[in-house]
């Protein structure tokens, strides 16, 4: 009877241990076949040069292809729903973004809850944005802007890529900061934003760097200030709004999701890759072209930062009654 319990007992260890063996032997061969990387915008956006550039450098590192899949619509609910209904075995991922935090709150139904389905894998960069107005604001300064504005209150018109988006958002919470009204003029995209701003039909726009910076450097738009609280790398003469606001600091992350329950091991080699691929000057040197910063974090730590963007843009979206189309 001994004998038997004995051997009974060691089946069972066994076989409890075996899914763990088994899942741990499986991660180390991952990826074993080509990683698809979901991106909710058309291509030639920043976020999809963003995981373009990562996905080549995962590429080389982890000896299979990581293939960017463009799936626009519904401000990237559409991509990142795809990646929820996913197997979690790490090859479908999700370019992540500010907008994901910001849909918690915008959209009253969703078919997903990005917090509890998307498991952070790593952080990737992280967009400032910028205070840009067409020349004929006389202002040129920051805190000039300001006064300007407010002794014009809802005067001025600025530009949005859309109701609810990252530029509408960080518009509202300057306005809530400051005090200054303005008239939102939503456009789709940062283009035909860019265009009228330009043509003089809108007179502000906290918009991308990219999309300016050579009407900036031409003088044909006038840069007052950067949302961040530091200084942008593109732009380094211009202020941060965090120099002059103090706490102030608003700018949009990207990162790489997983569906939950992928496993940690898979998650934790993934990381790694992209922070081995962040470490490089070549591919920093670039992204600071765009106007980005590199942003490495810890799957624990992005995922903080996931959740604190979350809460602070609820604030603003409801403050503001801001709703989606």
């Amino acid at each position: 009877m001994m004998m038997q319990r004995r051997k009974f007992l060691l089946s069972a260890a066994v076989a409890i241990a075996a899914p763990a063996i088994c899942t741990s032997a499986w991660a180390q061969n991952y990826p074993a076949r080509p990683v698809r990387i979901i991106v909710g915008f058309p291509a030639g956006g920043l976020t999809d040069i963003t995981a373009r550039l990562i996905a080549q450098r995962l590429s080389e590192q982890l000896g299979q292809q990581f293939i960017v899949e463009n799936r626009p619509g519904a401000v990237t609910n559409l991509a990142t729903e795809a990646v929820v209904r996913a197997p979690a075995d790490g090859y479908t991922l999700l370019l992540s973004n500010s907008m994901n935090a910001i849909n918690t709150t915008l959209y009253d139904r969703l078919n997903y809850d990005f917090i509890r389905d998307v498991a952070p894998v790593a952080s990737i960069v992280d967009a400032a944005f910028i205070l840009e107005v067409h020349p004929s604001i006389p202002a040129r300064t920051f805190p000039e802007f300001i006064a300007y504005a407010k002794a014009n209150p809802d005067k001025l018109s600025y530009a949005s890529s859309g109701p609810g988006g990252i530029e509408h958002v960080i518009t509202e919470l300057f306005m809530m900061t400051t005090g200054v009204k303005m008239l939102h003029v939503p456009y789709r995209g940062s283009a035909p934003a860019v265009s009228d701003l330009l043509g003089g039909q809108v007179q502000v726009y906290f918009g991308p760097i990219a999309p300016s910076i050579e009407h900036i450097k031409a003088g044909k738009l006038r840069a007052l200030a950067v949302t961040t609280a530091k200084r942008s790398q593109a732009l380094p003469d211009i202020p941060a709004i965090g120099e002059l606001l103090s706490g102030f600091d608003a700018s949009s992350w990207q990162g790489l999701g997983a569906p939950r329950h992928t496993p940690a091991e898979v998650i934790d080699k993934l990381s790694k890759a992209v922070d081995a691929a962040l470490a490089d000057a070549n591919l920093q040197a670039r992204f600071a072209d765009l106007g980005l910063t590199v942003l490495a974090r810890s799957p624990g730590d992005f995922g903080k930062l996931i959740a604190e963007d979350t809460e602070r843009w609820a604030k603003v979206i409801r403050a503001a009654n801001i709703k989606a189309e």
